[in-house]
């Protein structure tokens, strides 16, 4: 009888395990091709994805600045740097990879 509910508890064990590792596989896999998705996008639908309900569509401003000059004010270097880490009360954007913030900072300080 012991040896009956050892045998399944360690079956039922195994299966929460088995299934546990499967979830995270494709946890992974669904955040690699997000990534993926948002590196192949252009820089203005990454802006339209991330950043236009508070800097407007056409960077015109809104409950965050006016974008539309801000190569005239910011290298591509602290643009990128302020979507990594926020400033002010603009929070950090960690959903943006790295590839796409690169993209986007290049794309938003050619505004001028």
């Amino acid at each position: 009888m012991i040896k009956k509910s050892i045998i399944h508890l360690l079956t039922v064990t195994a299966l929460i395990i088995v299934i546990a590792g499967c979830q995270s596989q494709t946890n992974q896999q669904s955040q690699k091709t997000e990534t993926t998705q948002e590196v192949s996008q252009a820089p203005d639908q990454i802006f339209s994805n991330n950043c236009s309900s508070c800097h407007g569509m056409t960077l015109e401003g809104g409950m965050g600045p006016n974008l539309q000059k801000i190569g005239s004010k910011l290298k591509k270097e602290q643009i990128a740097d302020i979507i990594k880490n926020g400033k002010n009360s603009m929070p950090s954007q960690p959903q943006i990879s790295d590839q796409a913030r690169d993209k986007l900072a290049d794309w938003l300080a050619q505004k001028k």
